[in-house]
């Protein structure tokens, strides 16, 4: 045998490094009245996530079996949006429409309603769907380190930058960049965000240089971003940048023709992970699932439908199986109550009630439920509820930890 160099061995073993992958993954158009999206991500691979269309049967039995995930992958949070519905049909072909385009757009919708999903999806159905698409929390940025995250830094930029680094933009070149919680971006990011879609460059933070970017911007919020401009909370020049398409994903309360749909979808993926459970949905728990206002959308379904597979040991799941939650009055109720009596009013009517009983502690008793509605209002959400009271997370968590609407965590 020849010896091997040294160096030859490093460049070898070198070589043998494999890069991320890209997104590839591209979409047919979608022919049938009745498809729906189904996402799949393996988080213990490196592999990207995978979007397929797939027909929809509403009606189909549950009696062959479930094929359940490889045994040698991590078990992944099956996602899915269902377009059964009117109105998710009209979603749909509204994305197929203006995917082709460049255009920036601006995805609004409440907490759990698939944002992210309709970002992918705008993306594979364009010309960027061979290139990379990149999801970005903006809430989960802290104010310190969001110029580096976005625009990347040289080296020595700031104290602990031992080399440079690029940034979401750069990541997302020749593709997508989505922006989720659009409306938690500090004002003096959004300055330098609407720069750089005008310019079509970014500057990296410790740089005088201009990057060049090819990126198609997909911004989503929760959250009325016009009365945020209104309250000079968000840029007027920027909601503009943003919302040249909007796309409006509706509640999951408002397209009930999705319900069944995404609930055998879900049936069928936990039950496949679990390789047992039941084989059907007794027309009982369907017409409860049918009826329930689902405040949180479909991540709330999705969980219903887990819990539900995880204690039921009947055949078919029953309505007994299903932990809905029942601390909200539905939507419709609250609205027709709202249009008899003013807000203001009502609240002073419901205090001097409590004022006539004299409760002890009435002021904390108050203070406990304005927190915990907060909190079942916002879906759950601590920081969506602190920011809707105006008080911080820490003091919200405190009362609610008190009121013993969560568990405290050590």
């Amino acid at each position: 045998m020849f010896p091997v160099r040294r160096k030859t061995l490093n460049t070898l073993l070198t070589g043998v490094a494999t890069e991320p992958r890209r997104p590839s993954a591209r979409v047919r158009p979608v022919r049938s009245t009745h498809a729906f999206i189904a996402m799949t991500s393996l988080f213990a691979t490196p592999r990207p996530v995978n979007l397929r269309v797939v027909a929809a049967q509403p009606d189909e039995s549950h009696s062959a079996p479930v094929p359940a995930l490889p045994a040698h992958h991590a078990p992944a949070r099956p996602r899915a949006h269902v377009f059964v519905d009117p109105r998710s049909l009209a979603l749909l072909e509204r994305v197929r429409r203006v995917a082709p385009s460049d255009a920036n757009v601006l995805i609004v919708g409440e907490t759990g309603t698939g944002k992210e999903l309709i970002a992918r999806h705008v993306h594979d159905v364009s010309h960027r769907g061979g290139g990379p698409f990149v999801a970005v929390n903006c809430g989960a940025l802290s104010d310190t380190l969001v110029d580096s995250e976005l625009f990347g830094h040289e080296k020595g930029a700031f104290t602990g930058a031992a080399g440079a680094k690029p940034g979401w933009f750069e990541a997302a070149n020749g593709g997508t960049l989505f922006l989720d919680e659009i409306g938690d971006l500090p004002l003096s990011m959004q300055v330098k965000l609407l720069r750089v879609l005008q310019e079509r460059e970014i500057v990296r933070l410790g740089s005088r240089t201009g990057i060049p970017i090819d990126v198609r911007v997909v911004a989503a919020t929760n959250v009325d971003l016009q009365q945020a401009v209104a309250d000079g909370r968000f840029r007027g020049d920027l909601f503009y940048r943003l919302n040249v398409v909007r796309l409006d994903v509706p509640t999951l309360r408002e397209r009930p023709g999705d319900i069944l749909p995404l609930a055998r979808h879900f049936f069928d993926a936990y039950r496949g992970r679990l390789g047992h459970g039941p084989r059907s949905i007794d027309p009982r728990a369907a017409r409860r699932l049918e009826a329930h206002s689902w405040p949180g959308n479909i991540r709330e379904l999705e969980n219903v439908m887990h819990h539900a597979l995880l204690v039921s040991r009947h055949d078919a799941l029953q309505d007994t199986d299903l932990n809905l939650s029942s601390s909200c009055v539905p939507v419709t109720a609250a609205r027709e109550a709202a249009s008899r009596v003013p807000a203001q009013e009502a609240l002073e009517l419901a205090l001097c009630a409590l004022f006539d009983e004299a409760h002890e502690n009435l002021f904390e008793r108050i203070e406990d439920t304005v927190m915990r509605v907060a909190f079942d209002f916002s879906h759950r959400n601590q920081i969506q509820a602190a920011r809707l009271l105006g008080i911080s997370r820490n003091v919200l968590r405190a009362r609610l930890i008190r009121a013993k609407a969560i568990a405290a965590v050590k």
